[in-house]
């Protein structure tokens, strides 16, 4: 699974958003019947409801965090308000999807104003279950202090894509 990380890389989600890692878990994220892959364009009128989020590995007694992020706001060229979070579901058994989880912080769907903005699902593998704490804000979220804080570690899954503002010629 080490070469999953490449795009990441490409898309400078590692680096921006997280440190180098090798992912171990395969996390499967489907807006209605569309895959998310890495750096693959979504449409904003697509990601408008939250998306079925599926963690293949681990198993039952295995709990997993998914968190969403946006490292490129207000924009890409100048993303001083960055990370601005979008979603957190704790306490997801491994083998299951989010719909078992606990929904910390509620689905926002993307907005992206400026830009072609990333938008990034990172797994981690909790230590035990009820452990992760809410962050104080959505705005200035950073994923490094959270794993940090609520002793998270490396991530164990990411994909991110990408989306940008829909004018009216593009919605046809």
């Amino acid at each position: 699974m080490a070469r999953m990380s490449e795009p990441l890389v490409v898309g400078r989600v590692i680096g921006d958003v997280l440190d180098y890692f090798t992912p171990t878990t395969k996390m499967i994220v489907t807006y209605n019947t569309k895959l998310v892959f890495n750096g693959h364009e979504l449409f904003p009128s697509a990601v408008t409801a939250k998306p079925r989020v599926e963690i293949q590995g681990g198993d039952m007694r295995s709990f997993f965090t998914l968190v969403m992020t946006d490292p490129d706001v207000p924009g890409p060229s100048d993303p001083y308000l960055k990370e601005h979070l979008h979603w957190i579901v704790t306490d997801i058994p491994g083998t299951t999807d989010v719909t078992f989880g606990r929904e910390m912080v509620s689905y926002e769907m993307p907005r992206p104003n400026i830009g072609i903005h990333r938008f990034v699902f990172v797994l981690f593998k909790q230590k035990r279950r009820q452990s992760v704490n809410p962050p104080s804000s959505r705005d200035h979220f950073n994923t490094r202090s959270f794993a940090a804080e609520n002793d998270l570690g490396l991530p164990v899954a990411a994909v991110y894509f990408n989306a940008q503002r829909e004018t009216a010629a593009r919605r046809r």
